[in-house]
């Protein structure tokens, strides 16, 4: 059974906004981090083409974890190739991965791969914990076939977990770093209405949060990465301007988040989605920055 003893981890996406913070983590506790790379490996590292659904896997023998992140970016113009990226880069990354532990002579004791509070669509001022049913939007027929896709792992008898996350902050990058430049301008402001509720969590927590759900054993299937306390889009927008000192009057209207967007703004930026992490509290998780204020003081400071 895995526990907090340091072992052997896989993880996809490792040098990416999230998957870098947690190689460093990990790596710090005493664990073996091998990357999986779209490119020729080296040393140690794990070959996989996701768009030809092929990975090495004898080099996933004996790995203790495998945690799965890869996946094209939801921000951009969403033309139909665009989304049909997305999608793909999703089900087939993830059905690949899944597909080849289970003819592992020694799987993995735990396959965590990452899905989003997008699951739950536009959810207006519902409190949404992980057995609430998902949404019918794109991006939560995304998440509902990105989670299916992993079936095979569990049908082998591995534990499954999906991380959801939330809009994951660090001033380093993500959508935060897209913000900070126009409300340290002072031309920042809330998206449409800013009554939509916005889950989020900050990265340092995001990669604790990982580390927790691969060795906690009785954590399996969907859980909420979010922060507990979600906030209002209004409110993010002060909080962030208050952390730069800087006025945000100004807003976005929705028509033309919905206009010019193709359907991101829409689903991305005016979706509400109001989800607290249940099954990470049930189990004693203690968050570092709880508060969105909190999390912008220690980033921005």
């Amino acid at each position: 059974m895995l526990t907090e003893t340091p072992g052997t981890v896989a993880i996809s996406g490792a040098s990416g906004f999230i998957g870098s913070a947690l190689s460093r983590l990990l790596e710090g506790d005493g664990w073996k981090v091998r990357r999986i790379v779209r490119r020729k490996p080296s040393g140690d590292e794990i070959e996989w083409r996701p768009t030809e659904r092929w990975i090495d896997r004898e080099a996933l023998e004996g790995v203790d974890a495998v945690v799965h992140l890869a996946g094209e970016s939801i921000f951009g113009v969403w033309t139909q190739s665009k989304k049909r990226r997305i999608l793909e880069s999703r089900t087939h990354g993830t059905r690949t991965i899944a597909e080849a532990l289970t003819g592992l002579e020694r799987p993995p004791q735990v396959l965590v791969s990452v899905s989003g509070v997008n699951y739950y669509g536009d959810a207006g001022d519902r409190t949404l914990r992980e057995d609430d049913p998902a949404g019918t939007d794109f991006l939560a027929r995304v998440c509902v076939a990105w989670e299916a896709a992993a079936q095979p792992a569990a049908d082998a008898g591995i534990r499954v977990v999906h991380p959801r996350f939330g809009l994951v902050l660090d001033p380093a990058g993500g959508s935060l770093r897209l913000m900070l430049p126009f409300f340290r301008m002072g031309i920042g402001g809330r998206l449409g209405s800013g009554k939509q509720w916005m889950s989020w969590i900050s990265r340092r927590d995001a990669t604790r949060v990982i580390r927790s759900v691969m060795t906690t054993p009785s954590l399996e299937g969907p859980v909420n990465a979010v922060a507990p306390e979600p906030v209002r889009n209004e409110d993010f927008t002060r909080a962030l301007a208050d952390a730069v000192q800087r006025p945000a009057f100004l807003a976005v209207p929705d028509f033309v988040l919905r206009t010019f967007s193709w359907g991101m703004g829409e689903t991305i930026l005016l979706a509400s989605q109001r989800a607290i992490p249940a099954a990470l509290l049930d189990r004693g998780f203690s968050f570092e920055y709880p508060t969105i204020r909190s999390t912008l003081a220690a980033g921005l400071d």
